[in-house]
């Protein structure tokens, strides 16, 4: 009876209440608020915004001739593969085996390629985990926050990421707002010249790379 009652008594303690934002924090969130979206800056150029119904996740491969990135989609109608420098869709299967439909389905989250990085395996980072990278050899950084949850905000910048320094629009970035559906994913390709933001319903690419190479 007396173990009851503890457990009783234990269930009735009223949580600890959440401390309340400092001045410090309220200024940054304010600040974070106050920012517009913003085109990246130069040298990146975007590419790509490509509806995707169900995205799961995405993963960089690199074209085995060029070298230069491809991005591959892992959605609920399949798997596709985009041309980082122009956003275009270069390979489609609408139809994967059942034991590689989604990256969860094997313990490394990679799935088959397909097109000019078919017999290989690709690292997808989404839903079921992974991550991709988020700073690149030259000091790019990408962050993603949520001053008004549940709606994340990307930030590109070049001064080391949070606490921003600089006023917004010179050394950071907002770059895409999330208001609309889910982050799957978002970063860099290994390369640093691809960066990618995926949502519940959308790829969106930007690039630094060059649009045509010999």
């Amino acid at each position: 009876m007396l173990k009851q009652t503890e457990e009783v008594g234990q269930a009735e303690q009223p949580t600890a209440r959440e401390p309340e934002l400092s001045e410090y924090q309220r200024a940054m969130r304010d600040r974070l608020l106050a920012a517009p979206v913003v085109p990246a800056p130069d040298p990146w150029r975007r590419v790509a915004f490509t509806p995707v119904g169900g995205l799961l996740g995405v993963g960089f491969a690199a074209h085995p001739d060029s070298g230069l990135d491809l991005v591959m989609v892992v959605s609920h109608d399949g798997h596709g593969l985009f041309e980082a420098v122009t956003g275009e869709k270069i390979a489609r299967n609408r139809e994967p085996d059942p034991e590689d439909d989604t990256p969860d389905l094997v313990p490394d989250l990679t799935c088959p390629g397909l097109g000019p990085v078919v017999g290989s395996r690709v690292h997808i980072a989404g839903l079921f985990g992974g991550r991709l990278h988020r700073t690149t050899g030259d000091g790019w950084t990408l962050e993603v926050v949520t001053p008004a949850w549940p709606n994340d905000r990307v930030l590109l910048s070049r001064d080391g990421g949070l606490p921003h320094a600089g006023p917004h629009g010179e050394r950071w970035w907002h770059i895409f707002h999330a208001s609309y559906s889910e982050i799957r994913a978002v970063g860099f390709s290994p390369s640093g010249q691809t960066l990618a933001v995926a949502t519940s319903s959308d790829l969106s690419l930007w690039t630094r790379a060059a649009a045509h190479q010999d």
